[in-house]
């Protein structure tokens, strides 16, 4: 064979390698951080997406998932902006929640603007529940109750004060009246520690979310929800619980849930993916997945994502400052 056509097959043979090697970047054993112990809301989203990626086979492997509680959410945040800034095939989950604690700044020095919003997959909304042998069957029983004797009445969340739990626990003091620093609170990490507790009886309610309850009830936790706030009443399994609103008390939380990744993660991977989310969110079978876990049709990428977000900071801050909480500056 001549220098040249060796040239010539070389070149032809590494021509044919580099897409494939090129393409496997972000997509190249892919990880998703859920920022809390497994249970949770941040948990059900990493394994929506892995369920999708696998199902509709837009990654060459399976996505692991890592559990990196603290904070709630500030340790897999910090992680990700000061030690692992640049890595193309790590995404985090994050939630309405997430962006609240950038609001009041439990993520430490950083904010909103350190790093690449990539997709939201859907919404959540907030819900009240109770135990299942509990005696409160709505938001007057609950609101009663805790005129009655504010000592006896506990309410769990996953997070500290200020927290998104808390923040659903505090409008719904506020609607009936009451003041929300007079509340009996535990904070957990994460919702599944939360929900333990409250089927444990060591709480009384828990301010949680929609679709980690309906997952839970499908896994036959002891547990049932009371209110639902939304705009409107649920599909699926939570169908026949009223919406806050229609208890009397107009509160409505959604929980936007999606994912982001390191702020030095480059341009090209990050086009990867969310072209990839983009493909993905667009397929029945996405849709499936989502309904099964009892979010709500709620999609943005990119620069609409990256709008949007930094938007409801803006909001939650001044909802915190309402509530007299520290925001940051």
């Amino acid at each position: 064979m001549t220098r040249s056509r060796l040239a010539v097959l070389t070149f032809a043979l590494a021509a044919a390698v580099a897409p494939s090697v090129a393409g496997a970047g972000p997509l190249d054993k892919p990880e998703c951080i859920a920022p809390a112990k497994p249970g949770g809301g941040f948990d059900l989203t990493c394994k929506l997406l892995q369920a999708s990626l696998q199902e509709i086979r837009l990654a060459s492997d399976p996505m692991r998932i890592t559990y990196m509680p603290g904070g709630i959410g500030a340790v897999a945040y910090n992680a990700i902006v000061a030690q692992r800034p640049g890595e193309p095939n790590t995404v985090v989950a994050f939630s309405g929640g997430s962006l609240l604690n950038l609001a009041q700044g439990k993520f430490g020095r950083y904010n909103e603007n350190d790093v690449r919003w990539v997709a939201a997959v859907g919404t959540d909304y907030g819900a009240v529940i109770v135990a299942e042998n509990s005696p409160i069957k709505s938001l007057a029983d609950v609101v009663a109750a805790v005129k009655a004797d504010p000592a006896k009445v506990v309410f769990g969340a996953g997070g500290t004060v200020g927290s998104q739990d808390w923040m659903k626990a505090a409008l719904t003091a506020r609607a009936a009246g009451l003041n929300p620093r007079t509340m009996r609170f535990v904070a957990f990490e994460g919702g599944g520690e939360a929900l333990t507790a409250l089927q444990g009886g060591h709480v009384q309610i828990y301010s949680g979310d929609a679709a980690e309850a309906e997952e839970q009830l499908k896994a036959g936790a002891k547990i049932r929800v009371i209110a639902v706030m939304a705009d409107k009443r649920l599909d699926g399994a939570l169908a026949k619980v009223p919406t806050a609103k229609e208890q009397g008390y107009d509160i409505q939380w959604p929980i936007v849930r999606g994912f982001y990744v390191g702020p030095k993660v480059s341009d090209a991977d990050y086009k990867v993916w969310v072209s990839t989310f983009d493909k993905m969110m667009a397929t029945p079978a996405f849709q499936k997945l989502r309904a099964e876990r009892g979010l709500y049709p709620f999609t943005k990428t990119g620069a609409e994502l990256d709008a949007y977000v930094k938007a409801r900071v803006n909001d939650y801050r001044a909802a915190a400052t309402e509530f007299g909480l520290n925001v940051a500056k």
